[in-house]
């Protein structure tokens, strides 16, 4: 190498630093000397850090060889971890060039499946990649076919199943046969394009998750071991011991009352609710417990809250603070039995006072407003405490979040007027330029929108409408296999057991 690659080397410790900067902004071009793995001379390895618009940041690294020609690149990603994880399905039609055509980012937790074929492709290959679903089942099977020689010497009948494999492979990629493309990914950083954004798209389907304590595991979070019963590769249990803290307990502080908390759960946000309940926190109405930080993984208390919102039901709010770092979050779930019946609630939009109202959105509810023509699955969000503008500024930002490149500068001027179309008629909505009507349809019936008089029956725009599950719903909650016959008969034999002592005393 020459005396000016050498000045522009740099060790690793100033890409890290790149990367925790706040603006990427232009960001330079690293290189730094490397082994390469086929020759085992040294080559040059060129890191940069990127932001792609209205997505995440990325680092790009790319490797080349002199001696070898060795080359490879790879993309990973520099932002944070999502809150869920994402799990994307894509029914591919035979024929369908542009389906195959779709941009693709697989991120180095992601898995890829095609169950049509029992094929999958693990979290430790194609790390990092941007592709298209023809591509990386193209990489698929090129790296398939680079040991077949060698294969057919060694061991013949096995070379002989991978060819007849490779065929139904291929014909997959070259789209002459139907297949469904299914990429999940834990951390929640990949992405399948979606042409017809903001509309859904018939054939893509997105789902989001809560993580298993096993997939925490091989993220890096910290997670007590007695919580997994299947210990994930690389990950001991011995060595989870070792990193999770020892619970510390602290006494409770203040006790001022919940009548506070009542009004912060009741007309506040999430911040708020975590304010009010760590000031008023009295021994007999609020319960804590140790817990773990999710930001630095410090040890902190969790505190937990059961209250009744008028017109809704009981409902349970938890609270967490660290006071290593500072991180704080709220959490609302609902408390009781599962409804008999699901819920639709609609609000149709007139003022600013409609847009301060209170919305309740558990993680089962979708939303949809009719004159966007916009529709979110259940899932999508989470579950949110906010306000009806909160709820729609939060569904902006994860559009811009879920469909990535959508935004960026790579779109084409057609797909770029329908953005702007579609960010301008948002506008509108918020600035009330025109009524419009939002609904909340949940199968639980575990989300609300409070009222605006005192009696909910006085309140003529927001309705509420029951309705019978189906059994695809119930299937998807697992309510189909739920079977609560040891419960009802320990229920009612508590019972009898306590009628008849009343009555033995009685007489």
């Amino acid at each position: 190498m020459d005396a000016s690659d050498t000045k522009e080397q740099i060790d690793v410790r100033s890409v890290v630093e790149a990367i925790s900067a706040d603006d990427a902004g232009g960001a330079p071009l690293y290189q730094v000397e490397s082994l390469c793995m086929r020759c085992h001379e040294n080559g040059v390895t060129r890191f940069l850090l990127t932001l792609i618009p209205h997505f995440r940041k990325v680092l790009l690294s790319a490797f080349d060889c002199p001696h070898c020609g060795e080359r490879n690149n790879e993309v990973q990603f520099a932002g944070e971890i999502q809150p869920r994880g994402c799990c994307y399905r894509l029914e591919v039609p035979a024929g369908d060039q542009k389906m195959l055509n779709r941009q693709v980012v697989k991120s180095e937790s992601a898995t890829i499946k095609i169950p049509e074929l029992d094929f999958e492709i693990p979290a430790e290959a194609q790390r990092g990649s941007l592709s298209t679903v023809e591509g990386i089942l193209v990489r698929a099977t090129e790296e398939l076919q680079a040991l077949q020689e060698e294969r057919k010497k060694v061991d013949p009948q096995t070379a002989e199943a991978i060819d007849q494999f490779l065929l139904k492979l291929k014909a997959c990629a070259s789209g002459d046969s139907p297949f469904t493309f299914i990429l999940d990914d834990p951390a929640g950083n990949s992405f399948i394009e979606n042409p017809f954004a903001p509309s859904p798209d018939p054939s893509l389907t997105i789902k989001f998750y809560e993580r298993t304590p096993e997939q925490q595991a091989l993220l890096g979070y910290l997670v007590d071991p007695a919580q997994c019963r299947e210990v994930g590769d690389g990950v001991t249990t011995e060595e989870m011991e070792s990193v999770v803290p020892k619970p510390r307990r602290r006494e409770l502080h203040g006790a001022v009352g919940a009548a506070a908390a009542h009004r912060a759960i009741a007309h506040s946000s999430s911040a708020e609710i975590a304010d009010v309940m760590f000031r008023y926190s009295a021994p007999e109405e609020v319960m804590t417990f140790p817990s773990t930080c999710g930001a630095c993984a410090a040890s902190c208390e969790t505190r937990m809250f059961v209250t009744n919102i008028p017109y809704f039901q009981e409902v349970i709010v938890m609270a967490s603070t660290c006071d290593a770092c500072g991180y704080r979050n709220s959490e609302l779930k609902p408390g009781g039995r599962i409804p008999e019946k699901g819920k639709r609630i609609s609000l149709c939009v007139k003022n600013t006072e409609d847009l301060s109202r209170d919305v309740i959105k558990s993680d089962t509810a979708s939303v949809s407003v009719p004159e966007l023509e916009l529709e979110l699955a259940s899932g999508t969000l989470g579950g949110v405490v906010t306000t009806v503008e909160g709820l729609i500024s939060k569904i902006s930002e994860s559009l811009e979040r879920v469909h990535g490149f959508t935004f960026g500068d790579s779109l084409d001027d057609h797909k770029k007027a329908k953005w702007k179309d579609f960010k301008e008629r948002l506008r509108k909505l918020l600035s009330l330029e025109d009524h419009w009507t939002v609904v909340l349809d949940d199968a639980l019936a575990n989300s609300f929108i409070a009222p605006i008089t005192d009696d909910i029956k006085d309140d003529h725009q927001l309705t509420f409408e029951e309705y019978q599950r189906s059994w695809e719903q119930n299937e998807d909650l697992g309510l189909n296999d739920m079977d609560t016959s040891c419960a009802d008969a320990a229920y009612d034999s508590s019972n009898d057991q306590l009628n008849d002592g009343s009555v033995a005393e009685q007489h």
